[in-house]
């Protein structure tokens, strides 16, 4: 089966083919570094790796350039430097911050699984990049200078708003418009802008003579010529950045190099929401990825079973990160690697795993496949799959640890509650064998069901999900 994408760009699924079969390439928008990544963050970072690791197997290791930016210029980073390192000058505290929180943000998305991307570009590293592409802008007309910024001029982009969709009025109101006399248009944004005293600052281009710095958008476009060249394959990232920043991207972008295209495809993961409800510190449902891995609802969670949490629901659709499904995904990798341990993978990737990542990365068919194999006791080729997909296979790597001093289970009360399942079905009072199981799970207990070949009667064994 070939691969196909769901391309933003023209709203329909396409037969994916790479520019160069030799160098098949990929731009991620990363993290701003300027505090732990919060679950939302760590979508992206999967799907894309996830989509990594197949077109790797597809095209070859050697074949496949993936980068990831990290975004070290921020007024968010200048506000968390000036906080927590008041005593120390700005860029001193800045530099502070950024390295600890990207080593933060490292180590949490290796916990996940997720492999490191070909090349993670430093925004602060490609200032003169980026001054580059700008003066290159002003040359072409479809940038200009207003007290002491560089702004793109939108009406210079016909087909501005493409990517989204969008009218010019919903582009207006969605961008929240910042509302400045100099501007020529509404709707123009801002590529270089003036630093204030002890920021971090910049030679600016435009023949401007005050130092400044780059708006967001031009770092992503700057990054991505640079590692990519100017067109390329993939552009990923999260829904909420289709637009303005991607919309804002393509234009910079096609104007400075004269191309009719950015990428050939544009892919976009959905939001996610925390137990139904838009994530948002002010609900106090804000979930941070660390905070995951190190105390969560009453455990600290493998990065395993937050992984597949995620694999659950297919990447464009909306994603309900609740405990009930990340305890079901802990139980479900529990109980297929208490099988698949033992087993050597199988030495090559089950061809249906493969294809149904080939479909536009449809992880919930990929689960659906997984659990055949479980089902029809292969586990070897099982292992190979996991394996494939970023899955250690192994059970010491996700024991879920309790932070109620322990998992102490009253077995007695376990059997019991068995017990009064198993007279349930007999009745065949389902809801209530249902009511049953679900209090068990909650309990963290496993259920493992089976026949007994001398009576053929169902016979249930228990064990706690670690």
């Amino acid at each position: 089966m070939s691969l196909t994408i769901y391309n933003t760009l023209t709203r329909s699924k396409e037969a994916f083919t790479p520019l160069d079969p030799r160098n098949v390439r990929l731009y991620v928008c990363g993290p701003t570094v300027y505090d732990y990544a919060h679950i939302g963050n760590a979508r992206p970072v999967i799907v894309f790796d996830v989509l990594f690791r197949l077109l790797r197997h597809l095209y070859g290791p050697d074949h496949v350039t993936y980068v990831r930016n990290i975004t070290d210029v921020d007024d968010k980073i200048n506000a968390r430097a000036a906080r927590d390192y008041p005593d120390l000058p700005l860029n001193e505290a800045i530099r502070k911050v950024t390295e600890q929180t990207e080593a933060q943000f490292h180590a949490d998305m290796h916990a996940l699984g997720a492999l490191d991307p070909t090349v993670e570009p430093r925004a602060t590293e490609h200032i003169e990049q980026m001054r580059t592409m700008i003066d290159r802008l002003i040359a072409k007309g479809s940038a200009y200078v207003a007290e002491g910024h560089v702004l793109f001029s939108v009406s210079s982009m016909p087909d501005y708003g493409k990517l989204s969709g969008r009218s010019v009025d919903e582009m207006i109101a969605g961008a929240r418009v910042e509302v400045a006399p100099f501007k020529k248009d509404p709707m123009d944004f801002v590529l270089w802008k003036p630093s204030k005293p002890g920021e971090p600052s910049w030679p600016s281009p435009g023949g401007i003579e005050t130092p400044g710095r780059p708006g967001w958008h031009i770092e992503c476009s700057a990054m991505s010529a640079a590692h990519l060249g100017e067109v390329f394959d993939i552009h990923g990232g999260g829904i909420d950045l289709a637009f303005p920043h991607h919309e804002n991207e393509i234009a910079q972008s096609r104007c400075a190099h004269g191309t009719d295209i950015m990428a050939q495809v544009w892919m976009h993961n959905g939001f996610l929401q925390v137990e139904g409800e838009k994530m948002s510190k002010s609900l106090g449902n804000f979930v941070t990825v660390h905070e995951l891995l190190t105390g969560w609802q009453g455990y600290a969670w493998p990065g395993e079973a937050l992984r597949f949490n995620m694999f659950r629901t297919h990447y464009r659709q909306p994603l309900d990160w609740t405990f009930v499904s990340l305890d079901e995904a802990h139980k479900t990798l529990w109980d297929w690697y208490g099988d698949v341990e033992a087993h050597e993978p199988a030495s090559e990737v089950p061809q249906a795993i493969v294809d149904a990542l080939s479909d536009d990365l449809n992880t919930p068919k990929v689960i659906a496949e997984l659990h055949k194999l479980h089902g029809a006791k292969e586990f070897a080729a099982l292992r190979s799959a996991l394996g494939f997909l970023g899955f250690s296979g192994q059970r010491a790597n996700i024991e879920r640890k309790s932070l109620h001093g322990g998992d102490q289970v009253d077995a007695a009360a376990v059997d019991l509650l068995i017990a009064g399942r198993l007279e349930a079905r007999k009745a065949k009072d389902f809801a209530e064998a249902d009511r049953i199981r679900d209090e068990l799970q909650a309990m963290g207990i496993v259920l493992m069901d089976a026949k007994d070949p001398d009576t053929g009667e169902l016979k249930t064994t228990w064990e706690v999900a670690r």
